[in-house]
């Protein structure tokens, strides 16, 4: 099944830091310490752990080693075992996926620059005032500019190639991430009052338990390691034989959960001191991120200071999460299309271009354009997060138990003498439990978004 010239990640380092920088994105940041803070604090931690270690490693394992077998995008895997109608739909469903949420995850990228900037200027008193994020979002050119920016600062590195670029960008980001995480978080939690943030986030307390609370550690586990959108596929395919497996996808989920956690300190304890103790302050999506922390911010000591390393810190998660998406749609277009990777990279930005500027003017000029009554941007982030991508999971789930076979997997990351140590685990949740969580997930996040529950 190996293609020819196919492009190839150095090591395992390249692999591990690639497929890191896909999993630790702007879902991290703003959308795990909120959910920690909603559902329970310290047991939501626990159950999120737990659920990383089986549902989310079969997962990663389960693609990474169909992409490898395959050595093609997901299209190409999926129907590398029979051209059947479900199998064409499971590949599809992957492949599109990452080519729907690159455009808009651009546009929130547009936003991090746009505040970042902000910040470096000194403007910390402005950043935190009332209306300053709606008034920039619905001004049209700004957002439109700053996202054409986030735009081809993504495709200058994916016109790179690879190791040239993805592997490299990655490389150096990833540990700068690190360093910044701790950085922030180390100051955050020193704040007055934010010892009381830090003890509710990683104190489990049985009584703050619901089944909510496993249903959204579930999702936010299923969004933040990159499950189900074609990534884990693409980058297995440029993984070399020699590199083992499941300790590379190991280290990728100690990677993810270390950053998750980080995100929680960061944001927690400083909330906490900045609300006298409400976890309630910490609200969902983009607000805590562009209306809530610059308030924060704004009441710190060093506010300035605070706001720039936090935003050099959003804007690397960002891009290290779009290249990983858009490298899976190139990837596609070269193996589906035949075309080369400039041509590709070309298509992939008329796109983002195309479908970025929906969501980027939706909110001001194209206000009055939605989906359902939701804007551009909240309309493609439902459909891929909420429906595509729980269905994209439950085909590869079936693609896995039923025509590909587990022990084909199994002797995919045995091979060389490489070991799977936790194979029980992930023939008992690839057969059994993932399709049912998948199933899950993607019925709570519709009924969340039809306001049947709320999440």
């Amino acid at each position: 099944m190996e293609t020819k010239n196919r492009s190839s990640f150095s090591g395992k380092i390249g692999f591990v830091l690639s497929a890191a920088g896909a999993s630790v994105g702007l879902g991290n940041i703003w959308r795990f310490p909120y959910l920690a803070a909603k559902y329970g604090g310290g047991i939501f931690l626990l159950v999120y752990i737990l659920l990383a270690v089986t549902f989310g490693y079969s997962m990663i394992i389960a693609e990474t080693a169909l992409g490898r077998m395959t050595h093609k995008s997901p299209v190409g895997a999926f129907s590398a075992f029979g051209k059947g109608r479900g199998r064409l739909l499971g590949g599809w469903i992957n492949a599109i996926i990452p080519i729907l949420i690159v455009p808009y995850y651009s546009v929130i990228g547009g936003w991090v620059i746009k505040y970042l900037l902000e910040y470096l200027r000194g403007n910390t008193a402005a950043l935190a005032a009332d209306g300053y994020f709606g008034a920039f979002i619905s001004s049209g050119l700004s957002a439109e500019v700053c996202f054409l920016i986030f735009t081809a600062f993504t495709l200058s590195i994916i016109f790179a190639g690879v190791r040239g670029g993805v592997e490299r960008v990655s490389k150096w980001m990833m540990p700068v991430l690190v360093v910044l995480s701790l950085v922030i978080a180390g100051y955050s939690v020193t704040r007055p009052g934010a010892l009381a943030g830090v003890k509710y986030f990683l104190v489990p307390n049985p009584a703050n338990f619901s089944w909510m609370t496993v249903v959204a550690a579930m999702g936010q586990m299923f969004y933040s390691l990159s499950i189900a959108m074609g990534i884990l596929v693409t980058f297995g395919s440029y993984m070399k034989k020699d590199v083992s497996i499941e300790d590379s996808t190991q280290n990728v989920e100690i990677f993810d959960t270390a950053i998750a956690i980080m995100a929680g300190l960061m944001i927690i304890p400083a909330v906490f001191s900045f609300s006298g103790g409400d976890p309630d302050t910490l609200q969902a999506g983009p607000s805590l991120m562009f209306i809530t922390l610059p308030k924060v911010f704004a009441e710190m000591g060093l506010g300035t200071v605070v706001g720039v390393l936090f935003f050099v810190l959003v804007l690397f998660a960002a891009v290290t999460s779009s290249i990983a998406l858009t490298e899976s749609a190139v990837s596609t277009f070269e193996d589906e299309l035949g075309w080369d990777r400039k041509r590709s990279t070309v298509l992939i930005g008329v796109i983002m271009i195309a479908l970025g500027s929906l969501s980027a003017l939706g909110y001001g000029p194209l206000a009055g354009v939605t989906v359902f009554g939701m804007q551009m941007l909240d309309f493609f982030d439902f459909l891929t997060n909420s429906v595509m991508m729980p269905i994209a999971a439950i085909a590869t789930c079936l693609l896995i138990s039923r025509v590909v076979g587990v022990d084909a997997i199994a002797q995919e990351v045995t091979a060389g003498g490489k070991p799977f140590r936790r194979k029980k685990i992930f023939c008992f949740m690839i057969r059994w439990l993932c399709p049912i969580f998948a199933a899950i997930i993607l019925a709570s996040s519709v009924a969340n978004a039809l306001g049947w529950i709320t999440m």
